[in-house]
């Protein structure tokens, strides 16, 4: 599927209706618990369509109504330009980050994929 084809599929019937790979990444995105999070990858691969770049562009254009900060990018930097709301949800939920090094820039943390990310099974914690 390319990223062209995302916003026109809600048809010329219902302009504003919400193109149905759209629905499912932000019901994926509903469906990760507090705390736990995906990549843009790992939801193309849960819904076994798309691509990373496929979801990034949903979560740009339609992700402002779900926790869009629990589907991150896979090296666990934060949203650019988004990065102190994001943290503000990280704390709330627990969610493991990593201390920022000196070399990063504004000293912002990253997320701790090997502890934060969630495989879409049972396990919804467990994260310390």
């Amino acid at each position: 599927m390319s990223q062209e084809s995302l916003p026109s599929e809600g048809g010329p019937e219902h302009p504003h209706a919400l193109p149905a790979y759209a629905e499912r990444v932000l019901e994926v995105a509903e469906l990760i618990p507090p705390g736990r999070v995906m990549t843009y990858g790992d939801v193309a691969e849960w819904l076994e369509e798309g691509g990373p770049r496929q979801v990034g562009r949903v979560m740009a254009l339609y992700g402002g109504a779900v926790p869009w900060w629990r589907v991150v990018r896979a090296d666990g930097v934060l949203l650019p330009g988004h990065e102190l709301r994001a943290l503000g949800h990280y704390h709330a939920e627990g969610t493991p980050l990593r201390e920022a090094g000196r070399a990063a820039e504004g000293h912002v943390p990253r997320l701790d994929m090997r502890r934060a990310r969630w495989g879409g099974g049972a396990d919804t914690g467990g994260h310390t």
